[in-house]
């Protein structure tokens, strides 16, 4: 194949998308009614947040947070669906790919960092309680909350750039959105430098971040199994929604993984959608509702909202 220089390369063409006819009326209605309430919950739990006083602590700050970074990747990725599906010819151009690219890796890369100072949250809340103002005063959250956009933002435009700067050989996308490690695999250039940058990023970042993870819920369950019962009830009360939003968070990511590094051509199309779709669809609809449901203040507040009373 002839070598041609990415910024010649004015489209990509998704290969991942198939003829349904006139199903795809009912497949729009479908992701639509998905992005609507994925919008309608976010933002209800964003307004309960910021216009109650008795929620400006610092586990529902990290939740604002969260909830603004779904609202965020969900409007990096459903209006283009949405776009594709009633689409006869499912092309988008380099410039809109490569933004497409760096919301969704924002919205993955920030995700992780929420639920990662989360964690380290209820981990001074359960086993320091009566040093937990004075260790996370609103400096503190707000140097956190900061320091979880920030650092994601410049490594994604860091990868962004060295993968604008391959030279593809084709603009072929085999998925249903753009990702970056498809372009990397169009490159006929040394990748090298996006690897070892890959391989960095993950591994000092990512795998730093799941050991505070993992120590933070280590010490939990210490405190939990040593602890009075109040503070079991505690612990379980305020740690099962993040534990849940975690665990699937993970195995969002893990079908991410699998859907970009291995051959899925042999599997049905369906389960290939749902594998592309999982890690950016459900998540988004999965913690307000489990937020919501579970985190005692947000839902008396929530249910007074949206039945009048107060």
């Amino acid at each position: 194949m002839m070598m041609i220089n990415s910024t010649l390369v004015s489209y990509f063409t998704f290969g991942a998308y198939v003829d349904t006819g006139m199903f795809k009326y009912l497949w729009f209605m479908i992701i639509m009614c998905f992005y609507v309430v994925i919008l309608c919950t976010n933002v209800l739990l964003i307004v309960v947040i910021c216009m109650n006083r008795s929620l400006h602590e610092p586990m529902y700050l990290f939740l604002c947070s969260l909830f603004v970074n779904e609202l965020f990747g969900s409007s990096g990725l459903f209006p283009f669906l949405l776009v594709q599906i009633l689409s006869d010819i499912h092309t988008v151009s380099a410039p809109l790919c490569f933004l497409q690219i760096f919301c969704l890796y924002t919205y993955a890369n920030v995700q992780f960092y929420n639920l990662a100072v989360m964690s380290y949250d209820r981990y001074l809340a359960i086993c320091y309680p009566l040093q937990y103002n004075t260790r996370m005063a609103f400096n503190k959250v707000t140097m956190l909350i900061a320091v979880t956009w920030l650092i994601p933002l410049l490594n994604i435009v860091v990868m962004i750039s060295l993968s604008a700067s391959l030279q593809l050989c084709g603009n072929i996308i085999d998925r249903l959105f753009c990702d970056n490690y498809s372009v990397v695999k169009l490159g006929c250039s040394d990748t090298t430098v996006n690897n070892i940058y890959g391989l960095m990023y993950t591994f000092i970042v990512l795998f730093g971040l799941a050991i505070i993870i993992f120590y933070s819920y280590m010490r939990i369950l210490r405190v939990c199994f040593s602890g009075s019962k109040q503070t079991r009830q505690k612990a379980i009360s305020t740690c099962t929604p993040h534990l849940a939003s975690l665990l699937n968070f993970s195995f969002g990511c893990f079908f991410e993984i699998i859907q970009g590094r291995f051959d899925m051509n042999g599997a049905p199309i369906m389960l290939r959608i749902f594998l592309s779709l999982y890690f950016l669809t459900c998540q988004p609809l999965f913690n307000p509702l489990m937020y919501g449901l579970n985190l005692t203040k947000i839902r008396i507040i929530c249910k007074s909202l949206v039945f009048g009373k107060m």
